[in-house]
């Protein structure tokens, strides 16, 4: 089994984060060869980045940050849930992808958006960004936006997830598999990559 964490990038007291991030856990976890947690990032209190380096180049010396480190090393393959603020991604996110990058290194990333415009400027924004940290975004997407999103989003109807399903799951079905087909590769390549690439 692929070991995949599920990231909400937002941190508002009013974020909409949960809806779309258990939904695409439900469905991960429903898939052969995934299993998935949620990664709140509540639950780390992190710096904004202030240490010498990259740990690419050396150890940080935060606890904090070490510890979101730790908890992301563990595991294949990464689908991240943004919201679009102006344009780009939350800050919190940004920070967060800041703080680590052996543990980012050579695995997969995925994308949920959700928005007016389905984060799609987020998302191209996070692509550059996870690539920048060797990872390697994949091609299908799932877009929570227009119509769909304001079923859903407390600003609209508010409906469950489930109201939009027909539309966007197929979309999040192709996601998944394009996710396990890289993840199995970049697990297999990772085990014959150089020490420097490899995360404590």
């Amino acid at each position: 089994m692929l070991k995949i964490g599920i990231i909400m990038s937002t941190t508002r007291d009013s974020r909409f984060a949960e809806k779309p991030a258990k939904w695409i856990l439900d469905k991960a976890n429903k898939h052969d060869s995934i299993e998935a947690d949620l990664i709140d990032l509540r639950d780390f209190d992190l710096p904004f980045f202030n240490e010498k380096a990259t740990n690419l180049w050396a150890p940080s010396e935060d606890a904090r940050a070490v510890q979101w480190q730790q908890k992301l090393a563990k595991y294949d393959g990464f689908i991240f849930v943004t919201a679009e603020y102006n344009h780009s991604i939350p800050a919190v996110l940004k920070n967060a992808l800041d703080q680590a990058y052996l543990e980012w290194v050579r695995k997969p990333a995925a994308f949920v958006g959700y928005g007016g415009v389905g984060a799609s400027r987020a998302v191209e924004h996070l692509r550059g960004i996870v690539a920048e940290l060797q990872m390697a975004p994949i091609r299908e997407t799932v877009h929570i936006g227009g119509g769909e999103f304001m079923k859903v989003s407390p600003m609209g109807d508010n409906q469950e997830m489930s109201a939009i399903d027909k539309i966007i799951g197929p979309k999040a079905d192709d996601l998944l598999d394009d996710l396990v087909w890289w993840a199995d590769a970049l697990k297999a390549a990772r085990e014959k990559s150089s020490p420097k690439y490899k995360a404590a």
